[in-house]
């Protein structure tokens, strides 16, 4: 063989060879940014103390309103009052210490399970982070306030039983005692504590940007994958396929029916039946099938993503802004309304910021204020002047579908000024009671969420001097 055709198979070989060392040491040249254990530990800790918090109000809560149905029931019968309430205080010390033994998680979430396994993975891989003084000390950091999270989880399910079992057991006892009225804000609270602790596993879900960066290269990695096979939470749930002790998995399945052995039995018995064994097991199979989705729509009527602790009291609406803290129920907003000159006013635009409150999903309370420009008198004079300003409130009540009910009063200044000192004059500020429609549609924007159309009615423009307009038209966002 000619020298040159050795040298080429030699370096073929040798590239060969250092592409396969470069893919069997890709996972050891990754390197993971501490801006991840950062936001792993501000995330986790977070929720750590929200849910710690809501876990001491419900309880708090819960206690109180069954101290108020022990008075209410004293006044009735003492002697029954003291049978049903007598253990009360023992049951909540008792949870109280249960809480307090607490620390494994049993419940199996997965993005928990995906952010405890990372840093443990880093733990043991320490090559794969990024090489910083502070890291061994964010990475401890990180792993404590996920523990934190997850012991709280732990102690969230331990409450919802315990809140289960109380309410079933007070419900035993006082149903037939005039206190259904009682009995079902007991219900309301268990139910509120349930979807709000489900409303913090879906917050779980929401990575960062360092976050899912570095989720996604440990993904890539077959090491940090056979980690998770051997040392995820899931793993030890359940024996996950290619895992070190898949032998062990396999042996604990022994004895159990395979998919082709239930096959086997299922033709024999079909065959043993005879010819219209065929059409009758067709028709169970039908009426099993819509029993299967009766089941599955009863479950998904009872809460969010499917979940069978939320018992909604029988005639309850949820108010789904109950699980939101007081930013998320902040509805922010931009509207416009132009007027025409009339002789008094220039051509004027008002332009108002709205901040409204969400009560609930069908009513929104709320505060704004307006600038009213100036544009001059007609398009070949245009000169641009302070022409007033406006204090908003408002009220809206959802009526059906996109249409709302709308209500506001307002403060306004219409009178030109060039200082704020001439704000002062009360004399120059007239009120406006407004009353009317919105029409709202969702908009698929990430910075713009709806549009609103309002037609409304100023029931005290009559009596203003100048006089305003009685019909006020506006267009707005929302974001």
């Amino acid at each position: 063989m000619p020298i040159r055709h050795c040298l080429s198979l030699l370096l073929t070989l040798l590239l060969y060879a250092g592409l396969q060392a470069q893919a069997d040491t890709a996972s050891t040249s990754l390197s993971i940014s501490t801006k991840y254990l950062d936001q792993v530990s501000s995330k986790a800790g977070d929720l750590e103390q929200k849910l710690d918090r809501q876990s001491e109000k419900v309880l708090s809560k819960f206690l109180k309103a069954e101290q108020k149905l022990q008075r209410k029931l004293s006044r009735k019968d003492s002697a029954k009052a003291q049978q049903v309430f007598g253990s009360a205080g023992q049951q909540y010390a008792q949870l109280q210490d249960k809480l307090a033994r607490t620390d494994k998680l049993k419940q199996y979430i997965p993005s928990l399970d995906t952010l405890s396994s990372s840093l443990k993975f880093l733990q043991t891989n320490p090559q794969l982070m990024a090489i910083t003084k502070e890291g061994p000390a964010k990475l401890k950091e990180a792993m404590a306030k996920v523990n934190g999270l997850q012991t709280q989880f732990q102690k969230a399910e331990e409450i919802k039983k315990f809140l289960r079992e109380r309410k079933e057991y007070l419900k035993s006892q006082l149903n037939n005692l005039g206190l259904g009225k009682q009995l079902k804000q007991l219900n309301k609270q268990a139910y509120y504590y349930s979807a709000q602790v489900n409303e913090y596993k879906q917050l779980l879900k929401d990575h960062k940007k360092a976050e899912q960066k570095a989720i996604e290269l440990l993904s890539r990695t077959q090491l940090f994958k056979d980690f998770m096979r051997n040392n995820s939470q899931l793993a030890s749930l359940f024996r996950l396929p290619g895992s070190s002790a898949g032998n062990t998995g396999a042996a604990s399945l022994a004895g159990l029916q395979t998919r082709a052995q239930v096959n086997n039995l299922i033709q024999q018995q079909l065959t043993a039946g005879g010819p219209n064994a065929q059409a009758q097991f067709s028709q169970h199979m039908q009426q099993a099938q819509a029993q299967l989705n009766q089941l599955k729509d009863k479950l998904s009527k009872l809460g969010n993503s499917g979940s069978s602790d939320l018992e909604m009291p029988e005639g309850f609406k949820p108010n789904q802004q109950k699980t939101k803290n007081f930013l998320q129920r902040i509805e922010l907003g931009v509207n416009i309304q132009s007027q025409k000159s009339n002789g008094y006013f220039p051509v004027t635009s008002d332009i108002g910021l709205s901040a409204g409150y969400k009560l609930n999903d069908k009513s929104v309370i709320g505060i704004g204020a307006s600038y009213k420009m100036g544009w001059g008198e007609n398009i070949r004079n245009i000169r641009i002047t302070h022409q007033g300003i406006g204090l908003r409130s408002f009220i809206e009540w959802k009526l059906k579908g996109s249409f709302w009910l709308a209500g506001g009063y307002e403060m306004n200044y219409r009178s030109g000024f060039r200082r704020i000192a001439e704000l002062r004059d009360r004399s120059g500020w007239q009120e406006s009671g407004l009353l009317g429609v919105s029409k709202v549609v969702d908009l698929r924007s990430k910075i713009l969420k709806k549009t609103k159309v309002q037609l409304m009615w100023d029931m005290l423009s009559y009596r203003q001097v100048p006089k305003a307009n009685a019909v006020v038209f506006r267009i707005g966002y929302t974001f």
